[in-house]
């Protein structure tokens, strides 16, 4: 599904070289559920925002369901992100002005997708968080774990082949933690590729392999 070759990132301040990422040699097949450890600061969140896009590299190649993502224009890069991959982000980033509905049917409206269509998929993905008497509020109305449940419907909406997510459980109680856990692991039987950053071993155990990072390299004995 995607291959990353020999990635590197660095930011330079006066004469020093700082690498976030140093030769990163990455291959995902389609249908894996990948948890990638290591401590603060050793480019897990750097990795995964490479992965999904939303984040360029200096050197190496990346290649996404066939495609030469470092050769592609950032408006490719895009379409591609936002028809394929859905994010999960410990921090929700959702739209404080759009309640919990409006929220969750973004990535429809850049899809162009029909408003009957996307009425339905929303109401389904609503039911299935059981989140329908949430709609109408607004994120700051809602508690930690309602605000993520609401950013993972969204991530889901489109269909993602792709879903990365980055500390999912990290603001949730353990409870709500597991429940997102558990959940995930359903999409990944659904055939949904899942690429995880977690502190935790617990869920890092869901997945079927775990990549552990240090320094912004792969460690190479697992």
């Amino acid at each position: 599904m995607l291959e990353l070759k020999g990635i590197y990132k660095w930011y330079n301040s006066g004469n020093n070289r700082t690498f976030l990422l140093k030769d990163v040699d990455l291959s995902v097949k389609a249908g894996e559920f990948i948890s990638i450890m290591g401590p603060s600061g050793s480019g897990k969140s750097t990795l995964l925002n490479v992965i999904g896009m939303l984040d360029t590299f200096d050197q190496g190649e990346y290649h996404f369901l066939h495609e030469s993502v470092h050769k592609l224009k950032e408006k490719q890069r895009s379409g591609l992100y936002k028809q394929y991959i859905g994010f999960v982000f410990q921090a929700y980033h959702l739209i404080d002005e759009l309640t919990v509905y409006e929220n969750i049917e973004t990535p429809l409206i850049y899809q162009d997708v029909k408003g009957s269509e996307r009425k339905a998929m929303v109401a389904d993905m609503l039911d299935r968080f059981q989140i329908v008497g949430k709609k109408d509020l607004f994120p700051t109305q809602l508690s930690g774990g309602q605000q993520q449940l609401v950013g993972i419907a969204r991530a889901l909406i489109a269909k993602p082949k792709l879903l990365l997510a980055d500390e999912p459980t990290g603001n949730l109680n353990s409870k709500q933690g597991e429940e997102i856990m558990d959940l995930f692991k359903e999409l990944n039987n659904e055939g949904v590729t899942i690429i995880q950053v977690t502190h935790s071993e617990k869920n890092a155990g869901y997945g079927s392999r775990t990549i552990h990072l240090l320094d912004g390299m792969i460690q190479k004995n697992n």
